[in-house]
């Protein structure tokens, strides 16, 4: 069997059993953390840290037993150009799969960001995707990644950020942080929209890829 590495770029044990929960449905994946990673990338010095340490599990892998394929479990794609640049198998970041996702669904998405510092991160995938215009709108919540995590905390929130976004023309709605995975169900059902969750979207496509 294929194996594919996720590789969740924060420190957040949380976070990465939320990953793994998330993309338990697909064969051959192995969720990892980074305990050199930042607590959660929040700003731009947080997404360089974290690049970092991925291209530093990158080049341990690849000297030892290199995965099939590689999945950067961040909706902000951390090092994605660096960590191309270490291997010849694929490196799939999974908010580029979720845009992916969303343009193959419907014509125009919006994003729901943790805070505002990563709506800058989105943007600069969209521009290097060439799919900016396809954005209908970006809210920010502006919450912790343990509000995320909590069971609730976060949830009247996400669904009027996914409300509102709808309200902006948007026709699907990508989650913009990975600790938000195990409210998609919740969201997709009071919005109404197809809700795209990124590690998902990563999962599948890393999948195609490299299992047939």
């Amino acid at each position: 069997m294929a194996r594919i590495l996720v590789i969740n770029p924060n420190s957040s044990q949380a976070c990465g059993r939320g990953i793994e929960d998330a993309v338990s449905s697909f064969p051959g994946i192995e969720v990892v953390n980074l305990p050199d990673g930042p607590p959660a990338i929040y700003s731009w010095r947080d997404w360089h840290l974290a690049a970092e340490q991925i291209c530093r599990r990158i080049e341990a892998d690849e000297a030892r037993d290199p995965p099939d394929a590689y999945v950067i479990a961040c909706a902000s794609d951390p090092g994605i150009e660096a960590a191309r640049a270490l291997t010849a198998r694929p490196v799939f970041g999974v908010l580029r799969c979720a845009v992916a996702a969303a343009v193959a669904r419907a014509e125009r998405f919006g994003i729901i960001a943790i805070v505002d510092a990563s709506r800058a991160r989105h943007m600069a995938a969209l521009r290097a995707m060439g799919l900016e215009s396809r954005l209908a709108g970006s809210v920010a919540l502006n919450v912790t990644m343990d509000t995320l995590l909590d069971p609730d905390a976060a949830r009247t929130r996400l669904i009027a950020a996914a409300k509102e976004l709808g309200s902006m023309g948007a026709q699907t709605i990508i989650l913009g942080c990975t600790g938000m995975a195990h409210h998609r169900p919740a969201i997709e059902h009071a919005c109404g929209l197809p809700v795209i969750d990124p590690c998902q979207a990563g999962a599948a496509l890393a999948v195609g890829a490299v299992v047939g």
